[in-house]
């Protein structure tokens, strides 16, 4: 007994190592989101365009890159679960050769996206059913985000490779940088600086200024991420790679990618991208069945999404620590380490859903006022607010599995998991419009069941995935 407590604060402190400095940094996550839309609630344009239009353009743009990124989360979440692994059994050289195919790969399919963007973004746009002016601003900042391609993918690599390395501060680091100067750049792009004597020091961009931000930010993150990575882990990780393989650095490179721990990388990728591809009808079709109902409930809709996640940058601390130690343990071969790991950061979890309930509850019109000053984006957006109060408890539960899955690298299981999900999702909003009257299929009404068919796919993760912890329980 006593040496299971001492186990379970040595867990918890550890879970705690882990966990906080992931917090601290997806902080700054959500703030890039409300500010992208606080600038584009605010600012106005020389075409004259309305606040909902801008909002409701960052919304779709935005939607437009998740659909494209996800199809890649297998660099980020695959590399972490196999890194993890590889560190819990102590082999340092396979840590740096998953490193060198995660990267190799990144950039290979940053190098895709950029020929073939042109081609994505015409067929992607015939399946939104906005406005002309909201596709025409969407293109507006999908053309010039695109351009931060490569050093996105570079980011999802580093970021599962320095979580299973056990490092949360580096990973935190850099997701700092990444977010405090995405938001800099952006607000100071978009509106230009011009000193009290009327002197135009940075002359305003207006809405492209949003997507320079980024652009900006992504690779200032891509430079700290290498620099960190050279001065921490260069000599004792990757040099091994190469000094354990004969020839030039060519075949050096190519002996990487070969026997079976690559065959599980590409196995594991596969199972991911399927899982990706599920998450993206999902988020894909709230964006497009939302902008159906007017630019209004479309603003209302991305304004939404965007609080109720709030709470998961907090809850993924918990879920990337449980990811790590996961693998971690499993590689070592302690099965109660790592079924204590799942314990404890479920009861973390479980307490942040509290406290964002006990927030959304008495906060959630201030929220809403921070997002924009449009009144009628407000009062339109309020009828939904009681939706905030019932996503944190099924969330979180979600969300800690798909960290405890990673880190086991159960791909199958979480592939399974999003196929049912994304069934759930369109089946509840099918039957939820059919069984409404005509009279009765108000955009409003809709729009609540469409909330209530994102909630199902979220139940639909959490049952099945708790329903098959077994499967990975046994080590």
């Amino acid at each position: 007994m006593k040496h299971r407590s001492g186990l379970d604060r040595r867990l918890n402190g550890e879970i705690l190592r882990l966990a906080i400095p992931s917090i601290l940094a997806n902080i700054t996550v959500p703030l890039v989101g409300i500010a992208d839309t606080a600038i584009a609630g605010h600012i106005a344009t020389s075409a004259g365009a309305g606040a909902a239009a801008l909002i409701s353009a960052i919304a779709i743009g935005s939607t437009l890159f998740d659909l494209l990124y996800w199809n890649f989360a297998f660099l980020r979440v695959g590399t972490g679960g196999l890194t993890a692994q590889a560190f819990g059994s102590g082999d340092k050289v396979e840590c740096g050769r998953v490193f060198v195919r995660a990267m190799t790969i990144a950039l290979g399919c940053s190098l895709l996206l950029l020929l073939l963007h042109p081609l994505f973004l015409r067929l992607a746009l015939l399946c939104i059913g906005s406005t002309p002016e909201i596709k025409e601003l969407a293109s507006k900042y999908f053309l010039i985000r695109i351009w931060a391609a490569p050093a996105t993918l570079g980011l999802m690599a580093f970021k599962g490779w320095f979580i299973g390395m056990q490092d949360s501060v580096s990973p935190m680091a850099t997701d700092i940088v990444v977010n405090v100067t995405n938001i800099a750049a952006s607000i100071l792009l978009a509106s230009g600086i011009t000193l009290s004597d009327g002197r135009c020091l940075l002359p305003a961009m207006g809405f492209s200024g949003i997507a320079t931000g980024t652009v900006i930010a992504q690779y200032t993150g891509l430079l700290l991420a290498g620099c960190i990575f050279l001065l921490r882990y260069l000599r004792p990780l990757f040099l091994p790679v190469l000094r354990n393989v004969q020839g030039r650095i060519v075949p050096k490179l190519r002996a990487v990618f070969l026997g079976s721990q690559t065959s599980r990388f590409f196995r594991t990728g596969a199972d991911l991208m399927v899982r990706s591809l599920c998450f993206i009808a999902v988020y894909i079709g709230y964006t497009v069945i939302s902008s159906y109902y007017g630019d209004s409930l479309t603003a209302v809709c991305s304004i939404m999404m965007k609080l109720l996640m709030i709470f998961s940058y907090f809850t993924d601390g918990f879920a990337y620590a449980g990811e790590a130690m996961t693998g971690r343990y499993i590689g070592e071969g302690n099965a109660l380490a790592m079924r204590s790991t799942v314990k404890w950061t479920f009861v973390w979890s479980f307490s942040l859903a509290a406290l964002f309930m006990i927030l959304y509850a008495f906060g959630g019109e201030l929220l809403l006022r921070m997002m924009t000053s449009d009144e009628l984006i407000i009062a339109d957006a309020k009828a939904y607010l009681p939706w905030l109060l019932l996503m944190p408890p099924v969330g979180c539960a979600a969300f800690n599995w798909d960290g405890i899955y990673i880190g086991a690298t159960a791909s199958r299981q979480m592939r399974n998991s999003m196929l049912w999900a994304t069934v759930l999702f369109f089946g509840t909003f099918a039957l939820g419009r059919i069984a409404l009257p005509l009279s009765l299929r108000t955009p409003e009404l809709l729009t609540h069941i469409l909330m209530a068919a994102y909630f199902a796919h979220l139940l639909a993760r959490t049952v099945y995935l708790t329903i098959k912890y077994k499967t990975i329980a046994k080590l």
